[in-house]
């Protein structure tokens, strides 16, 4: 259905060991039948480990290193979740950098299960809305945003979803918004958060 949505659309994926294999995997896939060039960002390189369940999954080939990656070299961020993979890439300073630079630039994010626990480190929830694995609801407020139950939530170009169980809902929302492309409302606010912290909420559209 979603056939050449995504032609031309270039998408990082920004990951490392520990990462949830389904949700890499299956958004990927679903990126890639979009239309969309995607590209396995790690600190890493060679490879990383995957996570499955309650067990080491397979090898994932790094297509660039983090070190070389160029956030003007895309077009849209999706940050998958697994215990470990953001937990080790939130206290990497270049990944921050990295998730900071797709926010304040207004590009589309889409990030699922613990994936948004970059997004907290990166000060990107202030005045938004956003769902993930629940554990990550009193991190999310704490950072000044609006944590929600639901399979899916959109916020001025940022994607988020709970749970594997969620991946279809959070995979058409996703190419959605990344077909739209980048957020001059959401650029304005980032820019304007950098300067004033906490100033406006918007509306969240799902």
């Amino acid at each position: 259905m979603a056939t050449g949505k995504l032609n031309g659309k270039r998408v990082a994926i920004l990951a490392t060991d520990g990462v949830e294999q389904v949700e890499l995997t299956e958004p990927r896939k679903a990126l890639d039948e979009a239309g969309a060039r995607t590209t396995l960002i790690s600190p890493k390189t060679g490879s990383i480990k995957a996570w499955q369940h309650d067990h080491w999954g397979d090898e994932l080939r790094v297509d660039l290193a983090l070190e070389q990656a160029i956030v003007d070299n895309f077009d849209a961020l999706y940050l998958p979740g697994g215990v470990m993979n953001p937990d080790r890439l939130r206290t990497n300073h270049k990944a921050v950098e990295f998730v900071q630079r797709f926010v304040n630039s207004g590009k589309p994010v889409a990030a699922i299960c613990h994936g948004p626990w970059l997004l907290v480190e990166a000060n990107a929830v202030r005045g938004r809305t956003l769902t993930s694995f629940p554990s990550l609801q009193t991190d999310i407020r704490n950072a000044g945003g609006d944590w929600v139950d639901r399979d899916v939530v959109t916020d001025e170009g940022i994607v988020t979803s709970r749970k594997p169980d969620d991946i279809p809902s959070f995979n058409r929302k996703m190419i959605e918004e990344f077909a739209e492309g980048t957020h001059d409302r959401a650029r304005t606010r980032s820019l304007g958060q950098s300067a004033h912290l906490g100033e406006s909420t918007s509306p969240v559209r799902q």
